[in-house]
């Protein structure tokens, strides 16, 4: 019977759904099916395999990616999960993507031990430390472009600003925007500066960029009244 025998699985894993396959334990390919990467959906994908056989172990393809979260599941029901490389690019553009070939050649790496990593845990310190180094890179990239941007438009500013803020380090010209913030009666004042005129990080600067921009654009073309002779028409399609 089918729970007698030892079968291998194997992941291919995608954003949306992911290929599973089953192998036994001399290599024979038993079955493939396609299940979302859900949590209901890794609970049928665990199901599936098991009524092929008796679990020895999943080969998951991207278990610190797209397959993290069906390894955490896999793992926390007991199941042994490998990390198995993805296969060589070259090859799939020479022999064309399969994802039931991808899915049997996961399990086949583990049966044969070719794939043998542990699964990347996604959790703990060690994500805790990954997470916040990709939110201060972002920072630190978004912080960059902003200085440079500034620094551009310090070269075409009126002369006066260009004198006042030439070769001043970062942060003095931090310290300096604020005051060539233009009157909001005044729109034809030189204000190419004036979007970068409060504080250069995060949201704060992007929602004051847009502001300054709303101002000097409705002042430089008021909206005009729009005259109706009468009750507006669509033409029939």
């Amino acid at each position: 019977m089918a729970d007698q025998i030892a079968v291998v699985g194997g992941v291919d894993t995608h954003t949306d759904f992911h290929q599973a396959a089953v192998i036994d334990t001399i290599g024979r390919h038993l079955a493939t099916a396609s299940f979302p990467t859900t949590p209901d959906g890794y609970r049928r994908l665990l199901e599936w395999m098991r009524l092929h056989g008796d679990v020895l172990a999943v080969g998951v393809e991207g278990t610190g990616a797209y397959g993290s979260g069906l390894a955490r599941f896999l793992r926390g029901n007991e199941v042994s999960v490998v990390d198995v490389d993805r296969p060589d690019r070259k090859a799939r553009r020479a022999n064309g993507k399969s994802d039931p070939v991808d899915a049997y050649a996961a399990a086949t790496a583990v049966l044969s031990g070719r794939a043998h990593g542990r699964p990347k845990t996604r959790d703990g310190i060690v994500e805790a430390i990954r997470s916040l180094r990709v939110v201060r890179r972002s920072a630190i990239k978004s912080r960059t472009q902003t200085i440079n941007q500034i620094r551009t438009l310090i070269v075409s500013a009126p002369a006066g600003v260009r004198e006042r803020l030439r070769g001043l380090p970062t942060h003095p010209v931090d310290a300096q925007l604020p005051a060539l913030a233009p009157a909001r009666t005044s729109p034809t004042r030189p204000a190419k500066l004036s979007p970068f005129a409060r504080p250069t990080d995060g949201p704060a600067a992007e929602r004051c960029a847009l502001d300054r921009l709303s101002q000097i654009a409705a002042a430089a073309a008021p909206p005009r009244p729009i005259r109706r002779d009468g009750p507006l028409t669509l033409p029939h399609p």
